[in-house]
């Protein structure tokens, strides 16, 4: 029998199938337009300088009228902090609770620094050296031995010899020996490789970003002599309601458009509702300070918001009318806030029965919760 042949694989795809783009990719205009426009002094190997980067970062609008779309909204001394210490020979360390968007900095950071956001070292337990070192070609290292060609780069090590950013995620999981591989590289601005009697020096340029948080399990706590090579920026949940429904709404949007949702009805009240709800739990009082509430055990973090709206949008969009309702993100705000079954099953019950329940205008989205909750 005959079988069906498939069609041919494209050698590429467009631009548009991409899921999720790098920040250099779909922030490029602005970086243009930004560099461009930017007549300040910029430290060596940087795309723009320290005060354009504060500006993409925060947003703002440059003398010829075009619009920087802010990434972060937070305290704008932060910011300045963080990249006045890129600016530096000191390594940056964005620390903070799941979910206060040290990533979404950490990528944001190297796309305006260095316009390459992709020299990237995923942490985890099971990260060895060779992630933060190099590695080799096993095939090539028995046929020939150590050699050049059999060296296996890591991103560290390819951003110091272009002088670019390395951005090393969730730092605090990877084993403490494999941490404190970084020390010489961070303290000399060197990388040895004695296979080949030889090294790597950073050229000007090159630092390092990590995030870390200590709040999941697993954590490996960082040994006091790294601890001293970085400068540690604490990026906070957002301070005010306000801030936290803006991050939220312009999440959504961005996230509504990557996705390709069908067009949808989002109303602000309804954003705002999940992220009362969410600020609520998380600081165990209601808005108005009369009434004390018990903290589940998650997080309830900005990012856990937009995703319970996110798949409400594309509930509504595919399985409704393209309106936001209470029914498309109960189901979301359940599996965000109960992560354990017993006592947060309780602590959610409890919140619905003597907040949600009481509260004007909040009747539609009490009966969808009870509905999911049981």
């Amino acid at each position: 029998m005959t079988r069906p042949t498939r069609p041919a694989r494209p050698e590429s795809l467009p631009d548009e199938t991409i899921l999720r783009p790098h920040a250099e990719q779909t922030f490029a205009g602005e970086l243009a337009a930004l560099a461009a426009q930017d007549e300040r002094e910029r430290p060596p190997s940087w795309l723009l300088s320290p005060w354009s980067v504060v500006l993409y970062l925060l947003g703002g609008t440059l003398p010829d009228g075009t619009v920087i779309s802010p990434k972060y909204v937070g305290p704008r001394r932060l910011v300045e902090v963080a990249v006045a210490t890129l600016a530096t020979d000191r390594a940056l360390l964005l620390l903070g609770v799941p979910g206060t968007a040290k990533t979404w900095v950490s990528e944001h950071l190297a796309a305006a620094v260095s316009g390459d956001s992709t020299l990237l070292v995923q942490g985890t337990a099971g990260t060895a050296e060779e992630a933060i070192r190099y590695g080799w070609n096993y095939a090539r290292l028995i046929a020939e031995g150590p050699s050049e060609r059999a060296l296996v780069e890591s991103p560290v090590l390819r951003a110091m010899r272009d002088g670019k950013v390395a951005r090393i995620e969730e730092l605090t999981r990877i084993p403490a020996d494999v941490q404190d591989s970084l020390i010489t590289i961070l303290s000399e601005k060197t990388l040895p490789v004695p296979e080949l009697g030889s090294e790597v020096q950073a050229r000007r340029g090159f630092t390092v970003i990590a995030t870390a948080n200590n709040r999941d399990k697993g954590v490996n706590e960082l040994s006091s002599a790294l601890r001293r090579r970085f400068n540690t920026v604490v990026l906070p949940l957002p301070d005010s309601a306000e801030a936290e429904v803006e991050i939220v709404t312009r999440r959504v949007e961005q996230l509504g458009t990557s996705l390709s949702l069908p067009a949808q009805d989002v109303e602000l009240a309804e954003i705002r509702r999940v992220v009362t709800v969410f600020r609520e739990l998380r600081s165990g009082r209601t808005e108005d300070g009369r009434t004390a509430v018990k903290s589940p055990s998650g997080t309830l973090s900005t990012a856990e918001a937009i995703s319970v709206l996110t798949g409400g949008v594309a509930l509504a969009a595919h399985f409704g009318d393209g309106v936001l309702r209470p029914h498309d993100v109960a189901a979301g705000i359940l599996g965000a806030v109960v992560k354990d079954p017993t006592a947060d099953a309780a602590v959610w019950s409890e919140y619905l029965e003597t907040v949600v329940r009481e509260r004007d205008g909040w009747a539609d989205f009490y009966r969808a919760c009870r509905e999911f909750a049981g």
